[in-house]
């Protein structure tokens, strides 16, 4: 079944339920829908998290006032919404390393007081080392569990699971193609330590070509207004002509630039990224020849201004200096912590609704 955007009043329906399309996303205000203190629920228009178009910004929203509601959880342990996953079981399926997003979307359910059933190297260490396809694998571990977090190494990967799953699947980043939950965490970011999300100037900078994260990233802040995004990046890892296609029919205005002090001192974001190895296969020396050209240091935050932040997906190699981190402007650990917070939200929101 095809994924479709919720951006267009239609979302991916599995394929046994039969939910109304077209209906009103928010029947009563937010500030009724309280996660924990109200009893009042209405069902979360989404099945399953695969891709960025899935949103627009009345969810988008939403979920950022229920992350809110997670970071008080998160600071008690006592509150009722620790024990409101209580009784539910998450898999993560990773076929791809992670330490973030494993670990913050395992340390989320835990503090619902859900359970985890994991796999780290699910490539090597699972069935798929004996030639067992995905969908077989999906079909099996949904008897386990209540909910599945997917990484895989296949772009496009989450969607046939999503397809096969008769419960929600989160795409946790599927090869070159999306990180959903990294882009949701990365605007959260942006709104808390910019204070808006209207007329951002941000710059990707790094590997454009590769990275999941500044894809996903791109269409979520495209639903603002007034968007400058620059793109500073080598020449072998520019960003692919889809996103500038979308940005460019979105009315988003876009720009490459080679120069990374000009680009520094006119965001409000400056978001960075490793050159990432593993998509180069073995043109090794391609690698070499992108990895080192545009590294944020200390001559970055000279010309940066003072309200501006840096940010990382993580993890990060030698692209960001460690001088930056004692500068209150890196936000890139905030960042990381606030992936908790907005994956506390979506398995809340998946599996209990608004």
């Amino acid at each position: 079944m095809a994924l479709r955007s919720f951006a267009s009043q239609a979302y991916f329906v599995k394929p046994y339920k039969h939910t109304q399309l077209n209906k009103p996303v928010f029947s009563v205000p937010f500030s009724v829908l309280k996660c924990h203190a109200y009893p009042i629920k209405t069902s979360f228009p989404l099945e399953d998290v695969i891709e960025s178009q899935q949103f627009n910004r009345d969810l988008l929203n939403g979920i950022f006032e229920v992350a809110q509601d997670m970071e008080a959880i998160e600071r008690d342990a006592s509150s009722p919404g620790s024990s409101m996953l209580k009784g539910y079981l998450m898999a993560t399926l990773f076929y791809e390393p992670s330490t973030r997003t494993r670990l913050s979307f395992e340390s989320a359910m835990k503090r619902l007081g859900g359970e985890v059933l994991t796999t780290e190297n699910a490539r090597e260490f699972s069935s798929a080392a004996k030639g067992e396809t995905l969908e077989d694998t999906i079909r099996t571990v949904e008897g386990y569990s209540d909910i599945i977090v997917l990484r895989h190494f296949e772009g496009g990967a989450a969607k046939r699971a999503a397809a096969t799953a008769k419960i929600p699947v989160i795409n946790a980043g599927d090869g070159p193609g999306q990180h959903p939950t990294q882009a949701l965490l990365d605007v959260y970011t942006i709104k808390r330590e910019i204070g808006r999300l209207d007329g951002i100037k941000l710059g990707l900078v790094g590997d454009l070509a590769n990275g999941r994260t500044v894809r996903s990233l791109a269409y979520l802040i495209a639903m603002y207004p007034d968007i400058k995004i620059y793109f500073v990046s080598p020449d072998v890892v520019k960003m692919k002509d889809d996103i500038k296609d979308y940005l460019t029919t979105s009315g988003v205005e876009w720009e490459e630039s080679a120069d990374l002090l000009e680009v520094a001192s006119k965001c409000d974001v400056v978001y960075q990224t490793r050159i990432q190895k593993e998509r180069f296969g073995e043109r090794i020396d391609l690698y070499e020849a992108a990895r080192g050209k545009y590294i944020v240091d200390t001559k970055v935050l000279n010309v940066m201004q003072k309200h501006a932040v840096v940010m990382h997906p993580l993890p990060r190699l030698d692209e960001i200096t460690v001088e930056v981190d004692n500068d209150p402007r890196g936000a890139y650990f905030r960042q990381a912590k606030n992936g908790l917070y907005v994956r506390m939200a979506l398995l809340k929101l998946l599996l209990l609704g608004w």
